[in-house]
């Protein structure tokens, strides 16, 4: 597996990155598809022989059993060391004035929560979960700063949320000589490309890293428009966001129709396709896949060998819908 920097920081990472939001108790979030030590550990290893070696988790996932999980295969699978570790903060996980958001206390409460499940007294990056806007944007730098000084983070990252938010917190960061942010996890996909507008201008500019959330729409870019087990269409389906807003367009059928031709062209799986084409984003460093199969890494590992034509990326992108970002 490949390593690059993040952003413009000293960090390197493996380009793909492990997202752990499927491992952990499922009775603690009531969620089925979550994967146990057991059903994970395939993942894990997996994960080492491809070179996967950055994991992100967050403490909100599985309300802190898939730090928990995370913790435990740093030990089996692996070593401390040889893993760039993230988690996020920012959901709330109890009540109380510590149990959420970005105050100087949460901050403090919940990484310090976060460590002793990971069973590590560092964690190489921490990210902001979302945008707080009750808290000071100086008391959350401030907080943030003060947790890499005291060695419980190496570097600070940032979660989606509006441009000018970012760019806030950064400038509140470098006025006062704090810690910047070196990455933004940001959702992008052949189905919600508003980042190339929104966010990878200011990224650009500012050397921080991309590594994407969602780069095969939940699983609807990976397999036939409608089929089972799709989330863009069927019974449960999930079709609109928080907000109440649409998450899919008419124009995302014929997206996914065109990452189906070209896949049967070219003998590779769907979601190869639609990995191929985030990675050719020069702004991306490091996607993240959910992977709770044992094909899901594969896929995303083959993207790597797959350069589209001119022709595969117009009919990729033709189709495409402006929507709003959705931070959910």
């Amino acid at each position: 597996m490949e390593q690059t920097r993040l952003g413009s920081s000293g960090l390197m990472v493996s380009r793909l990155a492990l997202g752990c939001m499927s491992f952990g108790d499922r009775n603690a979030g009531r969620m089925t598809w979550i994967l146990d030590d057991e059903a994970a550990a395939p993942i894990f290893r997996q994960a080492m022989d491809l070179g996967i070696t950055f994991w992100d988790t967050a403490n909100i996932y599985g309300y802190g059993t898939s730090e928990e999980v995370v913790g435990r295969a740093l030990t089996e699978f692996t070593r401390r060391e040889d893993i760039v570790l993230a988690t996020k903060l920012f959901q709330r996980m109890y009540e109380g004035p510590g149990g959420g958001g970005l105050s100087r206390r949460a901050i403090i409460e919940q990484i310090d929560a976060s460590l002793k499940r990971l069973g590590t007294d560092y964690v190489d990056l921490l990210q902001i979960h979302r945008f707080d806007p009750t808290v000071p944007v100086e008391e959350t730098m401030e907080a943030l700063h003060d947790v890499v000084k005291s060695g419980k983070v190496r570097y600070l990252g940032a979660s989606s949320m509006w441009a000018w938010r970012f760019a806030k917190l950064q400038e509140a960061a470098r006025t006062h000589g704090w810690t910047p942010f070196v990455s933004m996890q940001n959702q992008y996909n052949l189905l919600q490309r508003e980042e190339e507008r929104e966010m990878f201008g200011l990224l650009a500019d500012q050397g921080v890293g991309s590594i994407p959330w969602g780069p095969l729409a939940a699983g609807v870019l990976a397999r036939p428009w409608g089929q089972e087990g799709s989330t863009s269409r069927g019974a449960g389906a999930r079709t609109n966001d928080p907000q109440g807003r649409p998450i899919f367009t008419d124009g995302d059928e014929a997206i996914v129709n065109a990452v189906q031709r070209i896949a049967e062209a070219r003998g590779v799986a769907m979601a190869s396709v639609a990995m191929a084409w985030v990675l050719r984003n020069p702004e991306v460093d490091a996607p993240i896949i959910g992977a709770t199969k044992d094909h899901h890494l594969a896929d995303a590992v083959a993207a790597f060998d797959i350069a589209l034509t001119d022709d595969e990326v117009i009919a990729l992108e033709e189709h495409y819908t402006p929507r709003l970002p959705t931070f959910f």
